[in-house]
């Protein structure tokens, strides 16, 4: 593999933004104005640690305003670099077209390892990184909406919302210039597993339908089928701890760092977890076989690869001995251009990052609103529907009294249908079905066009035509 032959990450964005639009009857200056990044930002900035000043380089990239707010994560990362954050924008615009977020896509990035500051000088740099971004508007409720991403998490979010604050007293909205906060913060319930949640989501969608599943080559439900995870991060943790426990798949492959984890019979995602935290890796997991190149398991057999981490992780140099029939992007651009082409000419049906990975801008979204309403969702309704179904639950008590031994309710039921829906009920069932709408909108351009032949192009010319209609909607 040579750098002239596979092409970065930017670049393998903008082939598959060009294959889309191939398809397209777009006006040459439209289709330029939406492939462009409108700006980006870089940020140098000194905080005194250990007795020094130490620089750092930060970038913020407004890649799409066809709507505002714009809205993208900050990750904290030493290979952050300006072309890494505007591809990471421009994937932000299509997949927030492609949920019906109505945000415009942005991303932002720091290079910094967070490993290597103790929680004080985080706080130190975060909340300055926060303010050269604030006092420019690029961290604002109703015009730039940051959101936790590879680095980062709800604390960061939590000191970059309080140092908004800090410089805005007067904005009642100031909650809600980022999300991924905690709860005690102006988050919301179910955001910290949203992006593993609507992985889970998305597959279950495609398993719904025998036609997209035999393109894969696959028959069944979820249930027993072999899943490689690789990278168990906040989205793969979350993404194969319910699909194992809720959906009976079978973990047999998780990849770290240090190495990867394998198991015929499947891995206890939770048991492993609780190793990482302590061990700081999965290297020592006593009940599997360790392989110290976790990258080799990429290749081994099993029904659906799931790459959670990083970038570029399937390319040119694996991508033939890739056997796994389905793979699902969990993270962003794990496959390369050039991968992308290899896996489908193989028969191998890829569900995109940009709608795999989107539950979490869509439990952000959800945050958004929550914080710009200034009420928790469920707080108004969910004693009114706790009462309409104790009148249901008060007939069919009197109809068991009336019939004795011969009908009777189970057990459970009263309890399960008397519970009125709580915040996270209802963040979890409009994922769902946002995660469902969207895929059904992929869905029907991939089987109506014969010339779309897999699903990555279908949510290109599903939220490019998406974005088109808005700036057309504005004049432009």
């Amino acid at each position: 593999m040579s750098s002239r032959t596979e092409p970065s990450f930017r670049e393998s964005v903008d082939l598959m933004f060009n294959r889309a639009v191939k398809l397209m009857d777009l006006p040459p200056g439209l289709e330029e104005k939406i492939r462009v990044c409108n700006a980006t930002y870089t940020v140098r900035f000194g905080v005194r640690l250990r007795g020094s000043m130490h620089t750092f380089v930060g970038y913020r990239s407004v890649h799409s305003e066809h709507m505002e707010p714009v809205k993208g994560g900050i990750r904290y990362a030493t290979g952050v670099n300006q072309d890494e954050v505007e591809a990471l924008a421009a994937l932000m615009t299509y997949k927030c077209a492609l949920v019906e977020a109505p945000f415009g896509g942005s991303k932002g990035g720091l290079c910094i390892d967070p490993r290597e500051y103790e929680e004080h000088e985080l706080e130190l740099i975060t909340r300055r990184f926060a303010y050269e971004l604030a006092k420019r508007d690029l961290i604002n409720p109703s015009q730039n909406v940051p959101a936790p991403d590879m680095g980062t998490g709800e604390r960061e979010m939590a000191w970059i919302a309080d140092q908004y604050a800090r410089m805005n007293t007067t904005d009642i909205n100031a909650k809600a210039c980022v999300t991924g906060k905690p709860l005690n913060a102006g988050g919301i319930a179910g955001r910290v597993e949203a992006t593993g949640r609507g992985v889970q989501y998305a597959l279950r969608e495609f398993f719904r339908y025998e036609e997209d599943k035999a393109a894969a080559g696959l028959t069944g439900k979820l249930d027993g089928k072999r899943v490689i995870v690789q990278g168990l991060g906040n989205v793969g943790y979350h993404a194969a701890k319910f699909l194992s426990e809720e959906d009976g798949s079978l973990i047999t492959g998780i990849i770290e760092r240090d190495g990867g984890l394998f198991s015929a019979d499947g891995l206890d995602v939770e048991a492993v977890r609780n190793w990482i935290v302590k061990h700081g890796g999965v290297s020592g997991y006593p009940d599997a076989q360790y392989m110290e190149d976790g990258s080799v398991l990429l290749e081994e057999d099993c029904d659906i690869l799931i790459p959670a981490a990083l970038e570029g992780v399937i390319n040119l140099s694996n991508a033939e001995r890739v056997k796994a029939p389905l793979i699902i992007e969990a993270a962003n651009g794990p496959v390369t251009a050039g991968a992308d082409e290899i896996l489908r000419d193989k028969g191998c049906v890829i569900i995109p990052d940009m709608y795999a990975n989107a539950g979490g801008v869509t439990v952000s979204y959800f945050e958004w609103v929550k914080n710009l309403s200034h009420i928790r969702f469920g707080r108004m309704q969910r004693r009114q529907e706790e009462a309409r179904h104790q009148l249901v639950i008060d007939e069919l008590q009197r109809l068991d009294d009336v019939l004795g031994n011969t009908w009777s309710m189970s057990p459970d039921f009263k309890d399960k249908y008397l519970k009125g829906a709580g915040e996270l009920e209802l963040v979890r069932s409009g994922l769902d079905d946002t995660m469902r709408a969207a895929y059904q909108s992929m869905r029907e351009v991939w089987h109506s066009r014969d010339d779309v032949t897999d699903l990555r192009t279908a949510a290109y010319l599903v939220s490019i035509d998406k974005v088109a209609k808005s700036y057309h909607a504005k004049g432009l």
